[in-house]
């Protein structure tokens, strides 16, 4: 593992959450580099840009500066800055505005205001409750008000994942699969595209549940919950139910949940494109 660091500055005259948003992004690109985030925000003055920069620089730690400054004067007064004291600088807003300023045939105001709430805020709030009250096999569940189905064992995955979808704007239910124990009869109605089943490695679902069990005291050990032999066993029961369901599934072992999340969206998108039309 790499011992490398870089620090990402935002530099902002609002908030700075667009800016940091990108350097998140950026950073999940380099696991073996270190980053740290630094913000910088209400930047709203020549006097406290040029401070800020210079405090930048003096640091003497690999940096990259990312901007977000909507003032004209301010704006070229960043990268003006950026290039005199030798910072590597990526100007977020001014290449987006320039497009749409060639397209509409007009300027930007470039007056700091408020984004505000985007067009599909509520949605998402909505995925979001969806998937908390549809979780883990919940008796009341509405499957019929379903944007996807995640089916399968304990620990596989199924609730970061739905909470993670849900925030994409995807109402996502969740269902248990255990062994000797027939999944819920509600789950052979919702429609094939939308279920997805999840299924990981026995070793590696091993090693997770054995922390669970760590974690709460050793109290769900003597139900042979992390005992590799029942894994196996459970894990041929959910291949059994995914055959009868009908769906296809993820290995979720080495997915980062961002991945999981983008093959969940990719399959249901093909599949409805293909068996809705049957």
């Amino acid at each position: 593992m790499s011992t490398q660091a870089i620090e990402f500055h935002v530099v902002a005259d609002s908030t700075g959450d667009t800016a940091a948003r990108v350097a998140r992004a950026t950073a999940a690109q380099f696991p073996d580099i270190d980053t740290h985030i630094v913000r910088h925000p209400r930047i709203t003055t020549e006097s406290t840009l040029r401070s800020v920069m210079a405090r930048i620089a003096e640091d003497g730690a690999p940096v990259v500066v990312y901007s977000t400054i909507v003032d004209a004067s301010l704006h070229e007064l960043v990268k003006e800055l950026a290039q005199q004291l030798r910072l590597e600088h990526v100007d977020l807003l001014g290449p987006a505005l320039g497009a749409v300023e060639r397209v509409a045939h007009r300027q930007a105001e470039h007056k700091v205001r408020p984004v505000g709430i985007g067009a599909d805020y509520f949605t998402r709030i909505a995925a979001m409750e969806y998937a908390v009250a549809n979780d883990d096999g919940n008796p009341d569940q509405r499957l019929d008000q379903a944007d996807v189905v995640l089916i399968g064992v304990s620990r596989s995955g199924k609730t970061p994942l739905s909470m993670y979808l849900g925030y994409l704007g995807y109402k996502t239910a969740n269902i248990p699969l255990v062994r000797g124990i027939e999944p819920p009869q509600r789950l052979f109605s919702v429609p094939r595209w939308k279920i997805v089943g999840l299924t990981i490695d026995p070793t590696r679902l091993q090693d997770i549940r054995t922390r669970r069990v760590e974690t709460l005291g050793g109290h769900q050990g003597k139900d042979g919950y992390a005992d590799l032999v029942r894994i196996y066993d459970e894990l041929d029961h959910a291949e059994e139910v995914f055959r009868k369901v009908g769906c296809p599934t993820i290995d979720t072992t080495q997915l980062a949940l961002e991945e999981s999340a983008g093959r969940v969206i990719e399959l249901v998108e093909d599949r409805r494109a293909t068996l809705s039309g049957m």
